[in-house]
């Protein structure tokens, strides 16, 4: 039997028994509760473990004391860079507290997020699920069976950390309508998305505040690609400002404009949000709504965290809220004067 550094597996509690003479329950002590066994004892199976190279379970260790010390952390779409900084914030904080992270693309999709925390349950101390797709009343079914925190989602009851989109949105209204624009489109992202719908509800009311039209139109893919189809979409609206779901979808409308000779912002101003990597190396660079999302994750976990250490667990717990700020650059001006020429390549 190869049991030791070069076998073909990994050595079991039951080959260091074996091989120290003496009974697993004796290893477990001697490794787990050390006090439980004499010194020499104790000294004599950690060197046979050590010599065979065997390392502790986990989540057989945790079982008498119900915790893993082991997080997990569903993004909706991992390729976006606006979940760069909830994982780094989330990372971090676990880190700080002795814990691993466990980082998951749930593809968009509300019934992966619900799979992977039915299937993973018993392995981890507790999830934290950023921009949840799943409708209110599943989140607060899984909530009753498990740890959970939100980031980038509100649902009664349940923690979460979020950033304020509602009253950044009224910045970026308020800008606009500072540069003369009387009217605003509105790009949607996917239909399952809370801050999109909060946005748009915002949008809404701080354009009937400024006297600006206002319309939403979608949804689209909140990716680059999904920007050309809202880009040609927002020029057919004849809006002169559009605000897309994301910064990924507005630099895809950035592109799409230049090349059909749509000058940004002389004859249209662009806005995104997040203010992820690049959105300041695009052409030109965007204007977009920022916010502290690391902190949302740091956040998110230290409440978990909470939760996990404060029994009973399922008790209600808060929901943070970050300010948001507007960043200003340059895919945004003044709107073209009443009587311009049409749009060059507009159609």
């Amino acid at each position: 039997m190869n049991s030791g550094r070069g076998g073909g597996r990994r050595p079991t509690i039951y080959d260091v028994a074996r091989a120290a003479g003496v009974a697993a329950s004796t290893v477990s002590r001697a490794l787990a509760k050390p006090d439980r066994v004499s010194a020499r004892t104790r000294e004599h199976v950690r060197e046979v473990a050590e010599r065979l190279g065997y390392q502790t379970n986990p989540l057989a260790r945790a079982l008498p004391s119900g915790r893993t010390q082991t997080l997990a952390l569903f993004v909706s779409d991992i390729t976006n860079p606006h979940f760069f900084g909830i994982i780094r914030g989330a990372e971090h904080q676990a880190r700080a507290a002795g814990c691993t992270l466990i980082v998951g693309d749930t593809e968009e999709s509300p019934e992966v997020e619900a799979r992977n925390i039915q299937r993973l349950g018993p392995s981890v101390d507790g999830f934290v699920i950023a921009a949840s797709r799943m409708v209110d009343k599943r989140i607060r079914e899984l909530a009753e069976g498990h740890r959970l925190t939100l980031v980038s989602r509100q649902v009664d009851g349940v923690a979460s950390a979020i950033v304020d989109h509602a009253e950044g949105t009224r910045q970026i209204v308020e800008h606009l309508a500072s540069l003369g624009h009387r009217s605003v489109v509105y790009l949607i992202g996917p239909r399952m998305s809370w801050p999109g719908v909060r946005r748009w509800h915002a949008l809404a009311a701080a354009a009937h505040r400024f006297g600006m039209s206002a319309a939403k139109l979608g949804p689209f893919p909140p990716s680059v690609a999904g920007g050309a189809a809202a880009a040609d979409a927002a020029l057919g609206s004849g809006a002169s400002a559009a605000v897309a779901h994301n910064d990924l979808m507005a630099i895809g409308m950035l592109r799409r404009f230049a090349q059909r000779g749509v000058r940004v912002p002389a004859e249209v101003s662009v806005v995104g949000y997040d203010d992820i990597f690049g959105a300041d190396f695009c052409s030109p660079p965007l204007t977009t709504l920022a916010g502290p999302f690391e902190e949302t994750g740091r956040t998110a976990v230290d409440m978990l965290l909470g939760m996990r250490d404060q029994e009973p667990a399922g008790a209600p717990h808060g929901q943070v809220v970050f300010p948001s700020h507007l960043v200003i650059r340059h895919s945004t001006g003044p709107a073209p004067a009443a009587g311009a020429p049409p749009r060059a390549g507009a159609r």
